[in-house]
């Protein structure tokens, strides 16, 4: 009932706990908070936050529009309705090394177990397209040494990321990861990685664990857990899967709707109105206190 029964804290101990090199722990990404209740009841490891679902949800693309205070809100409202941990994408800190500092924090204090900094410069945009461009090595270093000063929870993973294999190749983004390892960053996020083999040798570069973006329509192949697993990544993320896949299903009813004049074809392949009190826990509110909750909860397929 209501939120999280774990607290912020042991769900930090608990995502440092889980991103062992090899595992490639699963963690889909939720576009609202009952989307990450459903994730963690179908048995995933964690919950992960997108910068451009946050974005998108919002009628935006992904191009650095969304402010701290909307992603730390948002991102808070995720991450307290499940027990699992939630990464947030924190994309450039939201500006400079004392803008990036107060970014953790306030990411700390939404409940967030951690979140990830990247190196593109301002205003950024998506990863997987072109034309981007990185800051210089002294910045990012800044910005990921910033943001591990400001901590107050030691255990609140701090992820670098870098584009640059997608502006200066694969031998840059292994000395850029190395580099920010050594700057402080607790796990490494390489995007854009075109083969199992670049994978593969950025885990072997740094000894922290290393994240892979297995994001559709993207730069890079849509790789099984077990291949990620076998060159060494310790998380796989699936950032916009789920908002992608409600998106094209509510476009497909309105659709409908249009050219039918009714929805009835179309309710077959929506949730039943009992699985969807079920997911928010109706019942549970119906007996904390029936004097004041006192609705009964519809059964069968309504």
């Amino acid at each position: 009932m209501l939120y999280s029964t774990v607290s912020p804290e042991d769900k930090r101990l608990q995502l440092r706990a889980a991103l062992t090199p090899g595992a490639a722990r699963q963690f889909p990404g939720a576009f609202n908070p009952l989307s990450a209740r459903l994730i963690e009841e179908k048995g995933y490891d964690g919950v992960y936050i997108s910068g451009a679902v946050l974005a998108n949800d919002l009628g935006l693309p992904d191009i650095g529009l969304t402010t701290l205070s909307e992603v730390a809100t948002r991102a808070g409202q995720i991450a307290r309705m499940s027990n699992l941990p939630a990464l947030v994408d924190a994309d450039t800190g939201f500006g400079e090394p004392m803008n990036v500092a107060r970014t953790v924090q306030e990411l700390e204090h939404a409940g967030l177990a951690g979140c990830h900094i990247e190196d593109q410069v301002n205003p950024k945009r998506c990863g997987h397209l072109d034309g981007k461009l990185v800051v210089d090595l002294a910045t990012m270093q800044r910005r990921i040494a910033a943001a591990a000063t400001a901590r107050r929870d030691p255990h609140f993973l701090l992820m670098a990321r870098t584009d640059i294999r997608g502006v200066e190749g694969l031998s840059s983004a292994v000395d850029r990861a190395r580099a920010l390892v050594d700057a402080g960053a607790d796990a490494i996020f390489p995007e854009a990685m075109a083969t199992l083999r670049e994978f593969e040798a950025i885990c072997s570069a740094v000894d922290v664990p290393v994240l892979a973006n297995m994001t559709e329509f993207g730069k890079s192949e849509l790789f099984t857990r077990q291949q990620l697993a076998e060159v060494g990544i310790a998380v796989v993320i699936y950032p916009v899967t789920l908002l992608r896949t409600a998106m094209g299903a509510a476009e497909r009813v309105l659709e409908e709707i249009r050219s039918e004049g009714t929805q009835a074809g179309a309710v077959n392949s929506m949730m039943t109105r009992a699985r969807l009190y079920e997911l928010v826990d109706y019942e549970t509110y119906n007996t904390f206190d029936e004097s004041v909750f006192n609705f009964t909860v519809p059964g069968g397929s309504a």
